[in-house]
């Protein structure tokens, strides 16, 4: 696994071994960067993440490599905790970093009360967590999000995800292999 584009292309990540952790795929990153980024690479300029379920920290380096100006890294997993910092420290990106050690649905009330206004939240849980997409998504929903942030959710193609959260309304569902993302905004 490494990142895509950016000052830390071609970086390699490190991942745990056996079934705790799925990152999300280079291809699926290079499609969703691609995306959010359509012929202006500078387009992530400044942008704040949060990337839930961050596992690897894969997303989440490469906004930060692409130019985001700070990223929230969430997982409730100590082995995931370690490793996202791990992967981070090379980086030297300690100042645009955040790593938190939570449940996702905390995270977000957390932030939530911090003000924080996020650009785009990025949420990949386990597939076989299919209750973590509806307590997150309705977390995010019904929290206080701006229009203009972009909640992306990375899931199984066949996990098809409701089309409303909360205040969240689907915009778009791009597929790729087995897996899809489903892209969200406040209505």
């Amino acid at each position: 696994m490494r990142i895509i584009a950016g000052k830390f292309r071609s970086r390699r990540l490190a991942s745990l071994k056996g079934d705790e952790i799925r990152p999300t795929s280079d291809r699926m990153r290079e499609t969703l960067f691609n995306v959010l980024t359509p012929g202006n690479p500078s387009a992530l300029e400044g942008s704040v993440w949060i990337d839930l379920f961050a596992g690897t920290g894969a997303v989440g380096i490469e906004a930060l490599s692409r130019g985001a100006a700070m990223v929230y890294f969430v997982d409730w997993s100590k082995d995931a905790v370690e490793l996202i910092r791990r992967n981070l420290q090379p980086l030297n990106v300690s100042v645009s970093s955040q790593v938190l050690q939570q449940k996702s649905e905390r995270a977000i009330s957390a932030l939530d009360r911090q003000q924080l206004r996020p650009d785009f939240i990025f949420l990949d849980p386990p597939y076989a967590l299919r209750e973590g997409y509806r307590t997150t998504l309705e977390a995010l929903g019904n929290s206080a999000l701006t229009e203009k942030a972009l909640v992306i959710a990375e899931h199984e193609k066949k996990n098809d995800l409701a089309e409303e959260y909360g205040n969240l309304r689907k915009i778009r569902k791009l597929e790729q292999a087995d897996a899809a993302l489903s892209f969200y905004r406040r209505a």
